[in-house]
């Protein structure tokens, strides 16, 4: 009787909670630029230069993929990189998360140095950046969980196991049957 009685007030709240439902019609969400880890786009634009591309064609490519205000600049970068332009010319449009792989990037076009090693070395430096700020955010967070762990499990350890067990052995030694 009971479990019925609580179906059928499931059933009532529920039909109420779709009747009240405001019906909005989903909006179409203009596609945002990709957001690209840097140490990624290091990884791709090697991929592109190992498979022969030049080093324009790589970042064109790139920033064609990615899109976005930061896409569009590398891409129109890369466009100038082909025409004569110099590197400082061709980048100082460039956002600033375009950095390292610009970086990375420079001394292959400027002195013809291969730019596979120098995308792979930094392409692990920003993951190892990444993977040491992560310990680092852990262990301080484990330093700040210390105190507010401390006062809520503490006291509950103290009640649910050891009051329990001090009110038998008391009991017990005291002569109270329990």
């Amino acid at each position: 009787m009971i479990a019925a009685g609580a179906a059928l007030g499931v059933a009532v709240w529920l039909v109420l909670a779709r009747a009240r439902a405001p019906r909005v019609a989903p909006r179409e969400v203009p596609p945002a630029a990709v957001v690209l880890d840097p140490a990624v786009a290091c990884d791709l634009v090697a991929a592109v230069l190992e498979a022969g591309a030049s080093v324009p064609a790589a970042l064109e490519a790139l920033g064609g993929a990615v899109g976005g205000r930061g896409g569009h600049e590398v891409a129109v970068a890369a466009r100038m990189l082909r025409f004569g332009a110099s590197w400082e010319e061709a980048f100082e449009r460039v956002p600033g998360a375009w950095d390292p792989v610009t970086r990375a990037l420079r001394l292959a076009w400027t002195d013809g140095v291969a730019p596979g090693p120098s995308l792979a070395a930094t392409a692990g430096a920003l993951r190892a950046s990444r993977a040491a700020s992560a310990r680092e955010d852990a262990e301080r967070l484990g330093v700040r969980l210390v105190l507010p762990l401390g006062l809520c499990l503490l006291p509950a350890f103290v009640l649910m196991g050891l009051v329990p067990v001090m009110i038998a052995t008391g009991g017990d030694l005291l002569g109270f049957v329990g």
